[in-house]
C-alpha cells in the first residue's frame, strides 16, 4: 500500500488553508487553531516546509509564514518531496545501482521506472490550488427499506473542534 505519513497529510491541510489567502502572513498558533491540530505539529510542518522552500518565513513581532509561490505553482509532488524525500516505489528505480543483491538478474529492472514516472507525473499534475478547493458534497436521497419506509441515518456525534483520526472513517452507504 502506498501511504503518505501523517505529517505530510497535515502539511497539505495547513498549506491548503494558506492557499485560500496566498499573500497573507500567518502564524503557527493561528494555523493550529484554525485547523484544530496540535501547535507543535503545525510548527514542525511550517519549519520543514520553509527549509525546503515551499514557504517563506519572516521573523519578528509581526512575522509568520506565507507561500513562497502562488498555490497553482506548488505541486503535491513538491510537498511530498519536501517532507518525505524522493517519491520512489522500490530501491531500484531511476537508474540507481547497488541497492539490490539480485539487480543484474531481475526481470523487472527498468519496468518500475515507468510506474514511478507515472506516479510522479500524477502528483505533479495536482497543485496546491487544486487541493485548496473544498471537496464537493453530495446530498444522497434518503435510504429506503424494501417496504419503502425511509430509514433514519444515525447522526454523527459533534465535537467542539474537528478531530484528526489516524484512519479515515469508512464512507457510509
Amino acid at each position: 500500500m502506498l501511504k503518505l505519513n501523517r505529517i505530510t497529510d497535515y502539511a497539505v491541510v495547513v498549506l491548503a488553508q494558506m492557499a485560500r489567502e496566498p499573500g497573507r502572513l500567518v502564524t503557527a498558533p493561528h494555523l493550529a487553531q484554525d485547523s484544530a491540530m496540535p501547535m507543535p505539529t503545525v510548527a514542525k510542518v511550517l519549519k520543514d516546509l520553509a527549509r525546503e522552500g515551499v514557504l517563506v518565513s519572516e521573523r519578528g513581532a509581526h512575522g509568520g509564514y506565507r507561500l513562497a509561490r502562488p498555490p497553482g505553482e506548488i505541486t503535491v509532488l513538491e510537498i511530498i518531496r519536501a517532507l518525505e524525500g524522493p517519491v520512489s516505489l522500490t530501491a531500484c528505480v531511476d537508474g540507481t545501482e547497488g541497492n539490490c543483491d539480485v539487480e543484474s538478474l531481475c526481470p523487472m529492472r527498468g519496468n518500475w521506472d515507468r510506474v514511478n514516472r507515472a506516479i510522479r507525473s500524477a502528483l505533479e499534475g495536482v497543485s496546491l490550488a487544486d487541493m485548496a478547493v473544498p471537496a464537493m458534497r453530495f446530498d444522497l436521497p434518503p435510504a429506503r427499506a424494501a417496504s419503502g419506509r425511509v430509514l433514519e441515518r444515525e447522526p454523527k456525534p459533534r465535537v467542539g473542534r474537528q478531530q484528526w483520526p489516524s484512519q479515515p472513517e469508512p464512507a457510509s452507504r
